[in-house]
């Protein structure tokens, strides 16, 4: 009998990837997710394996998953301004009431859970690149507080869980990740300036660009997080590529990349956007063995190839439905 993983947030982009990964591996996934910001597109090619089912559930709510689980992987969350800036009560409850639930299922399965945080944690950093044991410089009550300060909470009762409880417990710090099933409005700068360049509309740069951000395939990042859930590492531990590059020229890269010929304008910078954003991820390579592997221009070309090739519905799509 196959080894049962439960995946939240599994028609978003990563949960969806880790769904795949997952099933490849040899286990039966069970996918959760309540379809706020995740599409069923993403897991179509799922439903008709017999290793996958579905339960359309919001994990604010409580949580009940009949059998045996090996492992629970929490990646439900809105993970984008544009998203978490409309639903904010839903970002903070599903990273904290949302967590709660499943460590008490994973404390009564006695499951192995891997919670998704983020470099967000960080907030604005006055340390570079951001080490684990930085402890952050967030404003709680800004718009971004939403998202940095659940995802912060989300840590804090992880760790809580694993020390009180002994439960075993995985925290990974996810950076700048970027590749298929992004969603072309979700706000983010990789899905906004290939979304621009293929409208034939001007790429906008928040600023004068120069805050830098670090962008890893998504490829890379599954495996980073498969290896964290397989080891006996229970502190937080950063996933991300350390390759970092100002936004200015990041949508040169976006123009050269596209053929696009528009040109770059300037919008005023968001508040509480990080100026820089470079994970350190000594740790991964000392404890996983792990470094990413597929370099941005590699990522960069399948990733343009996928959203050249969606509708022409879903490139002018300006919203995404929320409950």
């Amino acid at each position: 009998m196959e080894e049962r993983v439960l995946i939240t947030g599994a028609a978003g982009f990563l949960g969806s990837h880790l769904c795949d990964r997952f099933i490849k591996e040899g286990y039966f996934v069970i996918g959760m997710d309540n379809l706020i910001t995740g599409d069923l597109k993403n897991i179509d090619h799922l439903f008709k394996n017999k290793n996958f089912e579905f339960y359309h559930h919001d994990v604010s709510k409580f949580v009940f998953v009949p059998g045996e689980l090996k492992f629970i992987l929490h990646f439900a969350s809105p993970a984008s301004p544009i998203d978490y800036l409309k639903i904010p009560i839903q970002t903070l409850k599903v990273s904290s009431l949302g967590t709660h639930n499943l460590l008490g299922l994973a404390k009564a399965k006695k499951a192995r859970i891997l919670v998704a945080s983020t470099s967000e944690v960080y907030g604005d950093p006055v340390i570079h690149p951001q080490v684990e044991e930085y402890w952050g410089n967030v404003n709680p009550v800004g718009p971004r507080g939403v998202y940095d300060e659940a995802k912060r909470f989300m840590e804090a009762i992880t760790m809580a869980y694993h020390t009180y409880h002994g439960l075993e417990t995985r925290i990974v710090r996810i950076f700048n990740t970027y590749g298929p099933r992004m969603r072309l409005n979700d706000g983010r700068v990789l899905p906004a300036f290939i979304g621009q360049a293929l409208r034939g509309e001007d790429l906008t740069i928040f600023g004068d660009g120069s805050q830098t951000r670090s962008f890893c395939y998504v490829d890379d990042l599954i495996e980073g997080i498969f290896r964290l859930l397989k080891s006996d590492y229970s502190q937080p531990l950063n996933i991300g590529n350390p390759s970092e590059i100002t936004i200015r020229e990041f949508a040169e890269e976006i123009l050269k990349l596209t053929g696009a010929k528009q040109k770059l304008v300037s919008l005023p910078l968001p508040v509480d956007d990080p100026k820089q954003r470079q994970p350190d991820i000594s740790k991964a390579k000392k404890i996983l063995g792990w470094s990413p592997e597929i370099d941005r221009s590699k990522g960069l070309r399948i990733t343009y190839d996928y959203f050249k090739n969606l509708p022409k519905e879903e490139l002018f799509k300006k919203d995404h439905r929320f409950i």
